[in-house]
């Protein structure tokens, strides 16, 4: 992962996104996944699972997820478990991923910087 690309990533912020765009491209998908360590793709998804110690802690961290889903307004899913969740990113409106799912996976993941 190159750690300038990350740190791009992570100050930039979400465009309103109400459709009418094209998907990313999986060239520009495979491009921006690199930027975006431990996040894999899944059909039109980006997904990355992240453990914890215990139940406490993944919840504090899934609240914090909240915090950069309202900052951002781009939402993602969040199944979580015990001491795990994972985190689901991809923009509804079109129906497959834009560079808002990449700028707030690097934001998440940054939470754990």
């Amino acid at each position: 992962m190159s750690t300038a690309n990350y740190h791009d990533l992570n100050k930039r912020t979400c465009a309103p996104c109400e459709g009418g765009v094209d998907a990313l491209s999986d060239t520009r998908i495979n491009e921006l996944l690199q930027q975006v360590e431990g996040w894999e793709k899944r059909d039109q998804q980006i997904a990355r699972l992240f453990v914890f110690k215990d139940h406490y802690q993944v919840m504090t961290f899934v609240n914090a997820v909240a915090w950069v889903s309202h900052t951002q307004n781009h939402h993602p899913d969040i199944q979580v478990g015990y001491n795990q969740c994972t985190v689901t990113y991809w923009t509804h409106s079109v129906e497959g991923l834009t560079e808002n799912d990449f700028i707030c996976a690097a934001k998440v993941s940054a939470l754990l910087d």
